[in-house]
């Protein structure tokens, strides 16, 4: 262990540029991690998700591409095209005090975006499907194709 450390101050002075990379992507990982713990809406993974499908009946928004949701998507979902997509509407407002969920193809930022809307909204208990609906079909879930 010692030995380690006296090679650890010459590594950082030889190294500055990269140590100080290093620390900055640790400090936004830890920024991530901790703004990820105050925001208002929670990630659900696909077993979650079952389990809330079970438990609570959420009403499910799939915002994926209609080619994407017609060959593939949660049973139950509904499909609404992001341009279409507006939590004040009046079907979303009868919903305000049910659980929500909004996913994606991927999981890539669309049923973020989403959530974030639908809280601003004054929607109580918000979640997105991490991995989206590709999560759903790894997890080997059943999956429903065509328009409903």
């Amino acid at each position: 262990m010692s030995d380690f450390l006296q090679k650890l101050t010459p590594f950082i002075h030889n190294h500055i540029i990269l140590v100080g990379l290093f620390v900055l992507v640790v400090l936004a990982l830890i920024a991530m991690e901790i703004a990820s713990l105050f925001r208002k809406y929670k990630e659900v993974s696909p077993a979650g998700l079952t389990l809330l499908i079970n438990r609570e009946s959420p009403l499910m928004i799939d915002l994926s591409a209609y080619a994407d949701f017609e060959k593939a998507h949660v049973p139950g979902a509904r499909h609404v095209a992001m341009s279409q997509f507006d939590p004040e509407s009046k079907d979303l407002a009868a919903a305000k005090d049910l659980p929500v969920v909004v996913m994606d193809k991927d999981g890539r930022g669309e049923a973020q975006r989403a959530a974030q809307r639908l809280v601003k909204a004054g929607f109580a208990k918000v979640f997105f499907l991490g991995g989206g609906v590709a999560a759903w079909q790894q997890a080997q879930l059943p999956t429903a194709k065509g328009r409903k």
